[in-house]
């Protein structure tokens, strides 16, 4: 099949009308008259990972995160984002990224399921479909009252993380709780809006931290890696059903820090 059959699948599904005005997202190398056989899912795309993706023999790459964000003046061996340009050109690669349209159509409601929460809402809207208001992140009930410290470890738990980081009383009893992957922090106002007792997302700072808790709001930082690496397989039961003839893998699951 042809690089464009899939990127317009892709943007049927998460059109790029949807992401933010800042976001890239799209095809950003490639020709989408290129066969493409072989999908290769990650998360971002580091030297490692398109190693990876080459020894795998991929001719497509997708990630959810942009490998770039904004104007490129040189693209040459000097700087490791021209290196993976040439690499991909080289090799024959394709690469599409989606990120915030992806967010807000997918990752909003996959991160919901994996924490287990229910009757939930949009927490920051951003516009309609259908009728309905789509946006980033969830806010909904838990399944059952619990302490803080027993949602923490479900939600180390279900998304088999090594740590997580919880702001708050660990005894204090949380019934609804909020979501929103990645870097959630400028979210909070929304959060304490919707009224949930706990808040999930990553890239949590010390004196957000203590500045939410004491509006009486807890949070759980499960990091930005540990709460969007599920794009990958996600993505990959998408992309198996839409086009059973396609080989799709993922980059091998790896926090970027390592817990000593």
């Amino acid at each position: 099949m042809k690089v464009k059959e899939l990127t317009d699948w892709l943007g049927g599904n998460f059109p790029a009308a949807v992401a933010e005005d800042w976001d890239n997202v799209g095809l950003l190398t490639g020709d989408d008259e290129s066969e493409v056989k072989h999908v290769f899912l990650a998360l971002d795309l580091t030297e490692t990972v398109l190693d990876e993706a080459i020894r795998a023999g991929a001719d497509m790459i997708v990630t959810h995160h942009p490998m770039i964000f904004s104007g490129i003046k040189k693209i040459n061996n000097y700087s490791f984002t021209g290196r993976k340009i040439i690499s991909l050109v080289r090799h024959g690669i394709s690469y599409y990224a989606m990120h915030t349209n992806y967010d807000i159509l997918g990752m909003a409601d996959l991160s919901a399921g994996y924490l287990e929460l229910s009757d939930t809402k949009v927490l920051c809207a951003t516009g309609e479909k259908d009728g309905e208001p789509i946006g980033f992140g969830r806010v909904g009930n838990l399944p059952c009252e619990m302490t803080l410290k027993e949602y923490a470890l479900l939600v180390k738990k279900n998304l088999k993380l090594s740590d997580v980081k919880v702001y708050g009383n660990l005894e204090q009893t949380v019934k609804t709780a909020a979501v929103c992957t990645g870097s959630g922090k400028s979210m909070i106002q929304d959060v304490l809006a919707a009224g949930a007792d706990v808040y999930v997302t990553g890239d949590i700072d010390h004196h957000t931290g203590i500045d939410t808790v004491a509006q009486g709001l807890a949070i759980i930082d499960a990091g930005h890696y540990g709460t969007e690496y599920i794009f990958m397989e996600d993505m990959k039961e998408r992309l198996a059903k839409a086009f059973p003839e396609l080989t799709v893998s993922c980059a091998k699951v790896r926090s970027p820090y390592t817990i000593l």
